[in-house]
C-alpha cells in the first residue's frame, strides 16, 4: 500500500485537494476555489498521461471558472446577497432545459471529433464529462442549487471510465474512481446543505 501511494503520490495529492475543495464548497466556503485551482492543476497532468484528452481541456477550463468563481462570490451576485453572504438560487425550467440542451449536443460533437482525430479512449463518455462539467461548473461558479445534480450523474460516469482506465493499465486512476465515489455521496450532502441554506433565509 506505501509502496502504491508513493508510485502515485501526484494522484494522492490530487485526490486529497479534490475532497477538500467539494467539502469547502458544501460548507459555502469561498476558499473552495483555490484549492480548487490546486486540484485541477494536478488533474491536468494525471489525465494527460492516461490520454484522456477531453479531461485535459476540462481541467484547463476548471482553473480559469475557479478563478471566476472567486471572484463572483466575494464581488459579484448582487441580486443573490442576503446581508452581504451570496445565497444559492435556483434557476428557471427554460434555462435548467437550454442547458441540458446545450450539454447533449456538445457531448456529441466533442466526442465525434476526438473519435476521429485523435487517439483518446472512449471518446464519447469522456466528452459527455466533460461538457456536463462545463455546464456544471458554470453553474457552480454562479451558486445555483441545481449544480449539484449535475455533478450526481457526472460523478456515476466519470467513476465508470476511471475504473475502465484502471483496469486498462493506469492503476493511479483507481484513486481517482474511489475520490469520485466520495463524490457520489457528496452531492447529496451539498444538495441538502444548500437547499436548506435557502430555505432558512428565505
Amino acid at each position: 500500500m506505501l509502496d502504491y501511494l508513493v508510485n502515485n503520490w501526484l494522484e494522492v495529492v490530487g485526490v486529497a485537494s479534490g475532497l477538500l475543495c467539494v467539502w469547502l464548497l458544501i460548507k459555502e466556503n469561498v476558499l473552495t476555489f483555490p484549492v480548487g485551482l490546486l486540484y485541477a492543476l494536478i488533474t491536468v497532468i494525471v489525465v494527460a498521461r492516461a490520454n484522456l484528452f477531453a479531461d485535459v481541456l476540462l481541467n484547463l477550463y476548471y482553473v480559469l471558472m475557479n478563478a471566476y468563481g472567486w471572484y463572483y462570490w466575494v464581488y459579484g451576485g448582487k441580486a443573490q446577497r442576503q446581508q452581504g453572504v451570496l445565497k444559492p438560487v435556483v434557476t428557471s425550467k427554460q434555462s435548467n432545459l437550454y442547458l441540458l440542451l446545450v450539454t447533449i449536443a456538445g457531448s456529441i460533437l466533442m466526442g465525434w471529433l476526438f473519435a476521429k482525430f485523435s487517439s483518446a479512449d472512449l471518446a464519447y463518455a469522456d466528452s459527455f464529462t466533460t461538457v456536463a462539467s462545463f455546464t456544471a461548473m458554470w453553474m457552480t461558479a454562479r451558486k445555483h442549487l441545481y449544480s449539484w445534480v449535475t455533478w450526481f450523474v457526472i460523478d456515476v460516469v466519470q467513476i465508470t471510465l476511471y475504473l475502465f482506465k484502471g483496469f486498462d493499465g493506469q492503476p493511479g486512476l483507481f484513486l481517482y474512481a474511489g475520490l469520485y465515489g466520495i463524490y457520489l455521496i457528496m452531492a447529496v450532502l451539498g444538495f441538502r446543505s444548500w437547499r436548506k441554506s435557502m430555505r432558512t433565509t428565505s
